[in-house]
């Protein structure tokens, strides 16, 4: 479930996993495969000394009546937008103990690839790390370093409600290995 963040440019920001059984996230009006997230962050660990600050995620901005209802698509009521018709397809578990992140959730990744375009325009969405004064962007999102690792720790634990049987996905461990020292104390 996508929690409330802090950043440096728009105050508290939505940021998060939406359905369980996906590894798409949201961030405001964005939508990006947690994925090709932490495939970025590893490619920006190994070069992120350089010059080069600046890089470039795939994914899908929609605007606001087009994203749906994440309450009324959980309780059933309300499957209107891209988040209405996920959780048609992807329904919210019956039983609570079902609630947790499935860390194959990438293997939905297809489905979502021919709904996405339904809703929302494809964009690049820059990724900049770090800039001047410690800080991170995302779009237009800016944040403080601590508040970047936030976002990352949230990918890391598997959101609320947390990755199914404790086990990650082999991206979210790459992440891991990149910036061990980002998320200390996380488990």
């Amino acid at each position: 479930m996508p929690l409330a963040f802090d950043s440096l440019s728009h105050g508290k920001i939505a940021f998060g996993f939406f359905n369980i059984q996906t590894d798409l996230l949201l961030l405001n009006r964005y939508f990006f495969f947690a994925s090709d997230f932490c495939r970025l962050l590893v490619e920006a660990a190994g070069t992120i000394h350089e010059r080069n600050s600046e890089w470039f995620l795939k994914g899908t901005l929609m605007e606001d009546e087009r994203i749906g209802n994440l309450m009324g698509a959980i309780h059933g009521f309300d499957f209107r937008g891209f988040i209405g018709a996920v959780y048609r397809l992807y329904p919210f578990p019956q039983e609570l103990e079902g609630f947790r992140q499935n860390p194959e959730g990438f293997r939905t990744r297809a489905v979502l690839e021919q709904l996405l375009p339904q809703y929302g325009s494809a964009v690049d969405i820059p990724v900049r790390l770090p800039l001047e004064n410690n800080e991170a962007a995302i779009s237009v999102y800016r944040f403080t370093r601590e508040n970047f690792q936030e976002l990352m720790a949230y990918v890391w634990l598997g959101g609320y409600p947390r990755w199914r049987d404790d086990r990650r996905p082999a991206y979210v461990e790459a992440m891991k290995e990149a910036f061990p020292f980002l998320l200390e104390g996380q488990t």
